[in-house]
């Protein structure tokens, strides 16, 4: 679907899209007739929303995997998010919000400023405890592979 252009940034091809919006206008209706000061809303405003708010995320997205790429990570993080929102004057506006997403420590994250996963010891399934025992016992000092076949 998006092709590279000249100036490496992706290119975009027109095709068949429906002129559906891809959040719910109902829903979005809703939100701006909460505010009591707000009268009649026009048909189309929803759909602006809408298509305002989806180039605002491709925006922030885009931004985030840009300096997810720049870190050489392949994730996009939170705190990923955060250090764009306050790095591009463009989401100034944002900071209130990712105020609250913590500082990764550098020595308890991982690559992407994720927090490392703890994983619990494997467990040992019954046939290799069963086998160790078994080795253990072969292995006694006085014991000779001889002595189970030998009877006095």
């Amino acid at each position: 679907m998006a092709e590279q252009g000249e100036d490496s940034k992706p290119v975009y091809k027109k095709g068949k899209r429906s002129n559906q919006a891809r959040f719910p206008v109902a829903r979005i209706k809703k939100l701006i007739q909460a505010d009591e000061d707000v009268g009649k809303v026009a048909q189309a405003t929803p759909v602006v929303v809408s298509k305002a708010l989806e180039l605002f995320l491709k925006a922030l997205v885009d931004e985030c995997v840009k300096d997810a790429r720049e870190r050489g990570s392949k994730k996009v993080s939170a705190y990923g998010l955060k250090r764009v929102v306050q790095n591009v004057p463009t989401f100034d506006f944002c900071a209130d919000i990712v105020a609250g997403v913590p500082d990764p420590i550098s020595d308890e994250t991982g690559a992407d400023g994720e927090p490392k996963k703890k994983r619990a010891p494997r467990k040992k399934k019954e046939k290799e405890v069963a086998a160790k025992e078994e080795d253990e016992e072969d292995t006694k000092p006085g014991k000779d592979e001889d002595d189970d076949d030998y009877e006095e």
